[in-house]
């Protein structure tokens, strides 16, 4: 029991804020002061997928007049197979004062890494995306569901979503049809004008190394992805994992955010976590756990992040010998005092989870010193007739899934929901599911955990959404 209202109240935390207001966005005039825009990227993920590396060479907003203005100018690189309901931030510009109406997308040199189940353990193989035609680079626009406002000395938000799901070659019973080591790729993208304190614009998926920290500002500067710094800054309300505060952050350390923009480009934080306090990590999905036979754990990984020193070892397979002298053991943005009950040593490990491990780098040796459990998305159809309601929208859902997460269940994978659980473009919540007689699309946010009574791999979740249906390109 104990476990269990463990996991409720870490979920209950995730869904405190800080409460503040952006800088509102006022109509285009006659000033024509630049105004500020921001770009975030998600997933709508196909569930063999466990990477999807895409350059974005450009991104141009087309205004309703003619003009252009481009949100990235300098290639970037995205893996959005890694952000299944995450959100993680891509770009911070100066546009001119407008009413833009569509996106143009400039991309280049997709690579897909796709897992074969069985036989176990599971196994990754990567391969070339080929766009339409065979172009590389290939341009797509998408037009705005309702034009994107960037007013004078405003801020704006522009949300992506990539639909793997529906953008690559896929057979009737959802594989992908691959040939000569290549699958077809017709991008479909989803975009969105957002403002930053739209609970679709905040960022929840941030990690990056700590340059510096400023306390008399309450603001801290870490390297981001994308090679961009961002400087975040905390308030009052600002949560901390235990035992930290802006007074004792130091580098090095590798630290999470989650937070919202602000009109200067910074975040204001309603969650940081500091992660470990040394520079090498490695981060991603366990495909496959073994005991070592002396008394630690063998975690083979499919490695979506590293520190800087390991970069080589992204998009690839490591497997990483944690021995029993590792035993500290976290759930990301939460007080350690709390993950005693949920995540607290190698029992509690799961084929699908996505972890972060900690530890120091000597070339060629990576020697673990903590792990974190982190939350993650997974995407699957409702199990019709599973839905279970105890009160208000606290209850549960089983969820068709045929990746990692559905592979680690043995099936259907079971969703917990609690009151504190967002649900997003699903106004009834759990009761509307209860409804449903199709088996509709849903991407579920939380932690992968066992049920503290059964031992059932279980997903605990903090949003239940209905993906978005893709804009007219």
């Amino acid at each position: 029991m104990k476990k269990f209202l463990g996991i409720a109240l870490l979920l209950a935390l995730t869904m405190i804020g800080v409460g503040c207001g952006s800088n509102s966005s006022t109509s285009p005039g006659q000033n024509n002061q630049p105004g500020n825009v921001f770009v975030t990227g998600e997933d709508a993920p196909l569930a063999s997928v466990v990477g999807f590396n895409v350059t974005l060479n450009s991104v141009t907003l087309n205004g309703q007049d003619g003009a252009q203005a481009q949100v990235i100018s300098t290639p970037t690189t995205v893996d959005f197979a890694r952000l299944v309901g995450l959100r993680s931030p891509l770009s911070f510009n100066s546009v001119a004062a407008d009413t833009y109406v569509s996106a143009t997308f400039v991309l280049a040199n997709p690579v897909i890494d796709y897992v074969t189940l069985n036989p176990a353990p599971p196994t990754v193989t990567t391969l070339n995306g080929t766009f339409p035609n065979s172009q590389n680079p290939y341009s797509v626009t998408v037009n705005f569901p309702t034009s994107m406002v960037v007013g004078n000395n405003g801020l704006a938000g522009l949300k992506m979503d990539m639909d793997i799901r529906d953008s690559l070659a896929t057979d009737g019973n959802g594989n992908l049809v691959i040939n000569n080591n290549t699958v077809a790729l017709n991008p479909v993208i989803f975009i969105k004008a957002t403002q930053a304190s739209d609970p679709d614009a905040q960022v929840t998926d941030l990690t990056g190394g700590l340059v510096s920290v400023d306390t008399g500002n309450n603001s801290f500067v870490i390297q981001g992805p994308y090679g961009r710094q961002l400087t975040v800054y905390v308030s009052n309300s600002t949560l901390f994992n235990s035992g930290w505060s802006i007074n004792n952050l130091a580098a090095p350390a590798i630290i999470g955010v989650q937070g919202m923009f602000q009109a200067d480009g910074s975040l204001m934080a309603d969650h940081v976590e500091v992660i470990t306090t040394s520079q090498s990590f490695v981060s991603g999905r366990v495909l496959a756990l073994a005991a070592d036979g002396s008394g630690g754990t063998n975690i083979t990984l499919w490695v979506g992040e590293t520190g800087a020193d390991m970069v080589s070892d992204i998009d690839s397979i490591m497997t990483i010998d944690v021995p029993s002298s590792v035993t500290n053991y976290e759930v990301c943005f939460f007080e350690s005092a709390l993950t005693e009950f949920v995540f607290s040593g190698p029992s509690d490990l799961l084929i699908g989870q996505r972890i972060f491990i900690g530890g120091s780098f000597v070339n060629p040796t990576f020697t673990p010193e903590m792990i974190s459990l982190r939350r993650q998305g997974v995407y699957g159809t409702l199990d019709d007739g599973t839905v279970t309601i105890v009160s208000g929208n606290q209850g549960s859902f089983d969820l068709n899934n045929n990746g990692l997460v559905g592979y680690s269940a043995g099936g259907p994978v079971p969703v917990d929901t609690f009151n504190v659980t967002t649900f997003f473009n699903l106004s009834g919540g759990l009761t509307q599911l209860q409804g449903e007689t199709t088996p509709i699309p849903l991407v579920v946010r939380g932690l992968f955990l066992k049920d503290p009574n059964s031992g059932t791999p279980t997903f605990y979740a903090g949003l239940v959404a209905d993906p978005p249906t893709p804009s007219s390109n």
